[in-house]
């Protein structure tokens, strides 16, 4: 299966109309026939991927994905573009049908905001539950410089630092509950957005939160950390019995230098006391995985992953020719989608390449709507659906 670089691919028209990258022959054959399916031998067990916002997630789902489309797994898709009819709870009518020829859905790793009971409806019981938390300061820095023309919060906020002669950010953290209104839905972003996605109550503290976080404990097989990347990525590797040729990747979804906001402590402290449940659940959740990682062995783990950082970094080496691409300068094909507010740049491939190795290439560095995409016309035969218009 072999990605041609002459393909043109509008983000911004992706889930209304799905041209595939692909080759005529491998394109126009989806792979979910039964014969296909009953073919497939199950190396690894269901999963799902709570993709959190900007926290890294772009390049975990890019892993599942290749680690999916090599194996014809089936992925559990919305039935309406990208996200599980996001900000709203996860309900299992959110998904797409099972495909002719497939008994179960192998992978869920669209955005989501999470509800446990249903997912469970979707999934197998075996499945793996994963997720990755970041930094809260570093999150909300991204999520508000990301999602400022989109989240109401933010964009008041933003209307009135033009006439403060402020930034956006410094005016949001100075009195934020002037602009953050908890009944809109869209500003679920706005306050704890890990808690948020999480599915736990991300407005205050109340009485559930300690028997949610151990519900939460309970339920997740592993709970990545965006600080321990490498680390997090050999533990996973030891879950799902993947080796290092399935777990090398490329950062996705990254916001140019200028993009990014540097906080002092000032601004820093705002952060953290805003995002004081964000806090809690990634202090939480850090101190779970070091028992975790405790129990894989502290001297395995460092020697594994310096083993994956070696593959990984040879892995760049053969496919890229240049990093931190400016939007402009990307084929449709390889430009990652752009916000009114945030640069995100990508890669360039390098030349010369078979075509096997440019097909492995071009999978590590693709964009998630048009992996999504791709991975959706391949599985059903037929384009994304759009969001129904309002």
């Amino acid at each position: 299966v072999i990605w041609t670089h002459k393909h043109v691919l509008s983000e911004r028209r992706v889930a209304e109309k799905h041209t595939s990258p692909l080759t005529p022959n491998t394109h126009h054959q989806p792979k979910h026939t039964p014969t296909a399916r009953a073919e497939r031998r199950r190396a690894h067990p269901p999963v799902v991927f709570l993709k959190t916002h900007r926290t890294g997630s772009s390049t975990v789902q890019n892993i599942l994905f290749r680690l999916g489309e090599r194996e014809s797994a089936t992925f559990a898709f919305p039935s309406r573009t990208f996200q599980f009819n996001y900000p709203d709870r996860f309900r299992a009518t959110f998904v797409d049908e099972l495909p002719e020829g497939s008994s179960q859905f192998d992978l869920l790793c669209s955005h989501m905001r999470l509800d446990l009971r249903e997912v469970r409806k979707v999934m197998p019981q075996n499945a793996v539950f994963i997720t990755l938390l970041r930094d809260p300061i570093k999150t909300f820095e991204s999520v508000f410089g990301y999602y400022t023309s989109t989240v109401p919060a933010f964009f008041t906020a933003r209307r009135a630092a033009t006439n403060e002669g402020k930034s956006a950010l410094s005016v949001f953290l100075d009195s934020p509950e002037i602009f953050w209104d908890p009944k809109e839905p869209g500003n679920g972003l706005a306050k704890n957005p890990m808690s948020f996605d999480m599915g736990l109550n991300n407005q205050k503290w109340n009485g559930s939160w300690p028997e949610d976080l151990a519900q939460l404990e309970e339920a997740f097989h592993l709970v990545m950390i965006a600080e321990h990347f490498d680390e997090s990525l050999v533990l996973l590797g030891a879950l799902l019995g993947l080796k290092h040729e399935d777990l090398a990747y490329l950062r996705l979804n990254v916001r140019a230098g200028n993009s990014v906001t540097e906080l002092d402590e000032n601004m820093q402290a705002k952060v953290r006391s805003w995002n004081v449940l964000d806090t809690l659940l990634y202090d939480f959740f850090v101190q779970v995985f070091w028992e975790k990682a405790a129990q894989f062995g502290m001297e395995r783990l460092k020697a594994e992953v310096e083993q994956l950082k070696a593959f990984t970094e040879d892995v760049r080496r053969k496919c890229v020719s240049r990093t931190e691409v400016p939007p402009k300068e990307l084929e449709d094909l390889l430009r990652p989608w752009q916000t009114e507010t945030a640069t995100i740049v990508g890669y360039e491939v390098q030349g010369n390449l078979s075509l096997q190795d440019q097909g492995f290439c071009i999978r590590m560095m693709l964009p998630e709507l048009q992996y999504h995409s791709h991975l959706y016309f391949k599985q059903y035969g037929r384009d994304m659906r759009a969001a129904p218009a309002d």
